[in-house]
């Protein structure tokens, strides 16, 4: 059965809301003002299919890839860019509002750069015996295949090739294959997961692909199978070499940036705790003007971290600590020796640390955060503890999605 409904708003996921007597419906690819025409989905009573836009907005505009619509990667490409941009910053300034947070909120900053360094395409074989590469569809569990992506960087150009090849070598193991692919200054840099152990030919045609495809390095669930070079990537002065499936800022642009913001929201920092420091974005460029003791719980990027400072020339002592930030967050005992914390914890946020944080005396604090929500969350938090809040700056390197990244500064 269809029906039309009038699009009034863009909700956090960037789908379209349309306002029914039994609640909100959403309607992803659809834009306010729209007339649409939609269908049921199945045991999801609030959400709609879209089937065709009967009267269009004035904003919307034509999506440059051929595969939004389709794909679950873009939520936005169909909108002109100033009321995205707007929509965007809206989504940190209504998380704070509903935390009851009165704040500053500077304009959204573009960080999409030349695009991801960094894809995770998915290989399964369907239910019809299809074998298929990509990315998987809006809500549901099929795959849409993939022959390009023009959000990624330049630096990827190969990746979708190369998880083809690879996965097509792996497919008769029959198992679903997540392949992790990171552009690096020394090339591809590949880890396959899900594959389970690898049979000795195996192995040994994935190497030959390695060689073939010049990859700088193919792993198997972070094991080696193949290395043509290091895999590294340049951050600030200092040349970070990479574990297998690292995790990085999602664009170049992305991490520049957030980093650029701390370093200006630290100009007097001369002694630094970076929590959730990984492999060292904010580490490594603190640390040339401040001692750096740099947490996390990744034994791997501690390590990377560790061999990159200790091969640049210039930079004060960074110290690494292993150590689960949910379940042994610092006290506040332990930050009497510093002058500012940097904490960039994943999306569920940092509750435990940040309770830790307002009861210390700790001069400036600033939160980096991929989860406006959660950065609310924690900002309450800092600021029952007697924090000021100073402006919070939105980010954007995971342009057209419902992502964004926040810095904001606290201070006693």
């Amino acid at each position: 059965m269809t029906e039309r409904l009038v699009i009034s708003r863009i909700g956090h996921r960037g789908d379209g809301i349309a306002d029914a007597p039994e609640g909100p419906i959403y309607v992803p690819y659809t834009l306010p003002g729209e007339t649409v025409e939609v269908e049921p989905v199945a045991g999801h009573p609030d959400r709609r299919h879209l089937l065709r836009v009967i009267a269009p907005s004035a904003e919307r505009i034509a999506a440059f890839c051929p595969h939004f619509g389709v794909c679950g990667g873009c939520a936005i490409q169909h909108w002109r860019e100033p009321h995205y941009r707007a929509w965007k910053r809206e989504l940190v300034v209504n998380a704070l509002k509903q935390a009851g947070i009165d704040a500053a909120v500077g304009d959204l900053i573009d960080a999409h750069g030349e695009g991801r360094r960094r894809v995770v395409l998915h290989a399964r074989r369907s239910d019809h015996d299809v074998f298929e590469v990509g990315f998987a569809a809006l809500r549901a569990h099929h795959l849409v295949d993939i022959d390009r992506c023009p959000i990624l960087a330049p630096s990827l150009a190969g990746a979708i090739e190369a998880a083809w090849v690879i996965a097509e070598i792996l497919q008769p193991q029959r198992k679903p294959l997540d392949i992790h692919v990171t552009a690096t200054d020394a090339g591809l840099d590949i880890d396959v997961r899900g594959s389970g152990p690898l049979t000795t030919p195996l192995g040994a045609k994935l190497a030959a692909v390695a060689s073939t495809l010049t990859l700088a390095r193919l792993t198997r669930h972070g094991e080696l199978v193949a290395q043509c070079a290091t895999p590294t990537i340049k951050m600030g002065r200092a040349i970070v070499p990479l574990p297998p499936g690292a995790f990085l800022q999602a664009t170049a642009a992305g991490e520049e940036t957030l980093a650029r913001l701390i370093v200006e929201c630290t100009p007097k920092a001369k002694a630094v705790a970076d929590l959730f420091a990984g492999v060292g974005p904010f580490a490594l460029r603190l640390a040339e003007r401040a001692r750096v003791s740099a947490a996390d719980s990744d034994e791997a990027a501690l390590g990377a971290l560790e061999r990159a400072a200790a091969t640049t020339a210039g930079l004060k002592p960074i110290e690494t600590q292993r150590r689960d930030l949910f379940r042994n967050p610092f006290m506040p005992q332990e930050f009497r020796s510093l002058d500012t914390v940097i904490f960039d914890p994943p999306r569920q946020g940092a509750e435990a640390q940040a309770r830790a944080l307002a009861k210390s005396a700790v001069p400036l604090v600033v939160a980096v955060s991929c989860n406006p929500s959660t950065f609310a969350r924690d900002a309450q938090i800092l600021i029952a503890g007697g924090y000021r809040l100073g402006r919070v700056i939105p980010v954007d390197q995971f342009r057209h999605s419902a992502h964004v990244e926040i810095v904001a500064p606290f201070a006693r």
